[in-house]
């Protein structure tokens, strides 16, 4: 699948010595996938910017049987280029499940670390087009980045969509909630689990939002989420870190909210036909 913008001229791109490398990035699990019987790369998703090609990358993590049907969940990041944490922290978090996959035992996982490739190349919010791309989903956007992602979103059915971020304006990790009504019961433990690592921001007000033990339930319009006439609604969770912590403490705190939140749904599905 290839995606055509048209010509970008109100802002001039950026040398590309300054650009930072994806490809570097992602070497690690293109590595992964060449002899992985759980990891599979997918290089067929591209567009174009000013002439130049660019990828979105996807990864497809298959555990290990069991149920009857694989758990389908997606899991983003990178939509803003200038969070890198949340990138390195898919990266980290693959490799876990590639030396113990039975983490992933029942799921069929889709990873998307890089959702804005040139604004990772740029080390900018925005896409190289000059838009906030977290705020194009649903909106008929004609941004290249966020087809693709809408037509991952629709073709892939998940049952749950993990995004992860960085907030410069937080001391604390927290998250939003929204979808399924077990997405609460599923980013409390997730928080508490990145609290080994991180503090939990603990105001009453994050982000413009009313939170509660760093929960917010509301959400910005046009973010990246499942389709608006799905049903049943997917569970939805949103992850921030903090900006300041060293880089191994935020992608640690990542990578056990991830374990958990996997490992929670995991005992929901299980518990359900009890219900």
């Amino acid at each position: 699948m290839t995606i055509t913008e048209s010509p970008v001229t109100s802002k001039p791109q950026s040398p590309r010595k300054q650009r930072r490398s994806m490809e570097d990035l992602l070497a690690p699990l293109e590595e992964i996938a060449r002899t992985s019987p759980n990891l599979v790369a997918n290089h067929d998703a591209r567009f174009e910017v000013n002439g130049e090609s660019y990828e979105l990358p996807r990864y497809l993590f298959v555990g290990p049987r069991g149920g009857d049907t694989p758990i389908r969940v997606g899991i983003f990041a990178g939509i803003h280029g200038d969070e890198p944490e949340g990138v390195r922290a898919v990266v980290q978090f693959i490799k876990l499940l590639e030396a113990r996959p039975e983490l992933a035992a029942g799921y069929y996982l889709s990873f998307y670390p890089v959702c804005n490739p040139t604004g990772f190349e740029d080390n900018t919010r925005f896409s190289r087009s000059g838009k906030d791309l977290n705020r194009e989903f649903w909106r008929n956007s004609a941004e290249p980045e966020v087809r693709l992602l809408q037509a991952e979103l629709i073709s892939r059915s998940f049952q749950g969509i993990i995004s992860l971020h960085t907030d410069d304006t937080s001391a604390g990790f927290y998250g939003f909630a929204h979808g399924a009504t077990l997405t609460k019961s599923l980013i409390e433990p997730a928080l508490a689990a990145a609290e080994q690592f991180l503090p939990r921001d603990h105001r009453p007000t994050i982000d413009g939002f009313i939170a509660r033990n760093g929960v917010i339930r509301d959400r910005y319009e046009g973010i990246l989420n499942g389709p608006p006439k799905v049903r049943p609604r997917p569970f939805e969770v949103i992850l921030e870190t903090p900006a300041t912590p060293p880089e191994y403490l935020k992608e640690l705190a990542f990578v056990t909210a991830l374990q958990t939140i996997l490992l929670e749904y995991n005992k929901f599905i299980a518990y359900a036909p009890n219900l």
